[in-house]
């Protein structure tokens, strides 16, 4: 076959590629409670819907959104609000470009307030909660059970679940229990719970519920807001994303953001 045909064909076969073809994938970080209940699960079917090839890291909303600022991903994910989560970076970080963030909301998901199955507690009124939190209450007999100290198990200001109760029950201020057991990541809160009698863990649902572990049914609920967040306009790829994000996640039935 002689050269200059052969030179012809190739790159017809080079034109038929997918556009994606060798091109890096799209990095994402961030609220392990998104990446856990919606990215990971389906990152098959996004992959597909968009035509884009991801990376998911799993860490905690306020290091996603540092790694994003700092040009290490395409993408954070929070499990917050993005006010709550810049606000909880601005007093270290005062001076990176927050006004170039842009979320994307995708859906939501309850916080949960999760016992060791050896505690007979099983209900309390937030306000008593709020007690807990803010270090005035400090006995499990305040919530109707043994008189036995709580300790409170939740991950270190920063991740989505603590900013979005910081959030909604105390102001955006941090919560100060008086018997705290802080870990830097939600599947920790969970380990604490399981091997702690005495542990009240404020955690992502949907852990609680991969664990099996008993929750306290409360008389009002904390919404965590799940969204995927740019730094800057989205481009064509990141915009595809995003659509197959919204996508699988209304098809699993999973509220809608508001």
């Amino acid at each position: 076959m002689p050269n200059r045909l052969l030179a012809r064909l190739l790159l017809c076969a080079f034109a038929l590629l997918p556009a994606t073809a060798g091109a890096e994938p799209l990095t994402i970080q961030g609220s392990s409670t998104f990446s856990t209940n919606i990215l990971s699960p389906n990152q098959a079917v996004i992959e597909a819907l968009s035509g884009q090839e991801l990376k998911i890291v799993a860490i905690r909303s306020d290091l996603g959104l540092l790694r994003l600022l700092a040009g290490q991903a395409e993408f954070a994910v929070i499990s917050t609000t993005l006010q709550h989560a810049i606000d909880s970076l601005r007093p270290s970080s005062p001076d990176l470009p927050y006004d170039r963030l842009q979320q994307y909301p995708v859906s939501q998901m309850r916080v949960a307030f999760a016992v060791n199955p050896s505690n007979p507690v099983r209900k309390a009124d937030m306000g008593v909660i709020r007690r807990v939190l803010g270090g005035e209450a400090v006995s499990w007999k305040e919530l109707g059970g043994p008189d036995e100290t709580i300790r409170v198990a939740y991950v270190q200001s920063g991740g989505g679940v603590t900013l979005c109760v910081a959030g909604q029950l105390f102001d955006g201020r941090p919560f100060t229990p008086a018997n705290p057991i802080r870990v830097a990541f939600g599947s920790q809160v969970i380990r604490v719970v399981e091997q702690e009698p005495r542990a009240l863990g404020v955690a992502q649902l949907g852990l609680v519920r991969e664990h099996q572990l008993p929750e306290l049914a409360t008389d009002q609920v904390i919404e965590q807001e799940l969204s995927l967040v740019t730094f800057g306009e989205p481009s064509v790829e990141q915009r595809a994303v995003i659509a197959a994000v919204r996508k699988v996640a209304a098809d699993a039935g999973m509220p809608v953001a508001k």
